[in-house]
């Protein structure tokens, strides 16, 4: 099932009065199900794609749709809605809060979706359990490495059942052992929960993994593949 379809999609910047093309063109679809990496060198648009995907961002020209609604056709109220109720966000940064617990960072998103207490503690408990950090549970994102950091930051974006999962280099920080194990847990998550995952990466490991591949360059899509 196509769930995100982008036409001629554009994004132009300005630098000093001087225009900057980001995404030039860019048409693709997005399956349900799918394992899918945006590549290509720095600077070639993979990142902004991404946040144009996940509505963070808003095209300068062309479309993008989610299960054929057209987003630049949304509020701002209903796009907020669209990131909270559809996506879920892992970042090269991770991206936790400094001041929550690991347990209390994975169930954030729930506690803004009116989740109750105990569903959210439940729901929380059971995802650290199947990602292997329920030893974590009460430690703060300085006590710990950034793999587990990273596994937290994974854990809060897909304990929603999210639709879309987008992930913006989350290697980048990793050790190439940590990184595989992420990625393992990832496959999991997708072939187990059908959650839609989205890389923008330059790692050959994360590349290598994709069941489909767009590499970019210049904001064009140089070469797609399916495997």
């Amino acid at each position: 099932m196509e769930i995100i379809k982008t036409i001629n999609l554009e994004k132009t910047y300005h630098d000093n009065g001087v225009p900057v093309h980001a995404v030039r063109g860019i048409s693709m679809t997005v399956h349900a199900g799918d394992f899918l990496v945006i590549a290509g060198p720095s600077g070639s648009g993979k990142t902004t794609l991404l946040n144009l995907i996940g509505a963070l961002d808003l095209p300068t020209a062309g479309s993008i749709s989610f299960e054929g609604e057209e987003l630049s056709s949304m509020s701002r109220r209903e796009l907020s809605a669209f990131r909270l109720h559809k996506l879920g966000f892992i970042f090269q940064a991770y991206n936790l809060i400094p001041v929550l617990t690991a347990i209390e960072n994975i169930e954030f998103t729930m506690m803004l979706l009116g989740i109750s207490e105990e569903e959210r503690n439940e729901r929380s408990l059971n995802i650290m359990e199947d990602l292997r950090i329920a030893e974590l549970a009460d430690k703060r994102p300085n006590e710990m490495s950034g793999g587990q950091q990273q596994r937290v930051a994974v854990a809060r974006a897909i304990v929603t059942n999210p639709s879309i999962v987008l992930a913006d280099e989350p290697t980048a920080n990793l050790d190439t052992a940590t990184g595989s194990s992420l990625l393992d847990l990832m496959e999991k998550m997708n072939k187990e929960r059908n959650i839609t995952f989205i890389f923008s990466s330059h790692d050959p490991q994360v590349i290598e993994r994709g069941r489909r591949l767009f590499v970019l360059r210049d904001g064009r899509i140089e070469q797609e593949v399916s495997r």
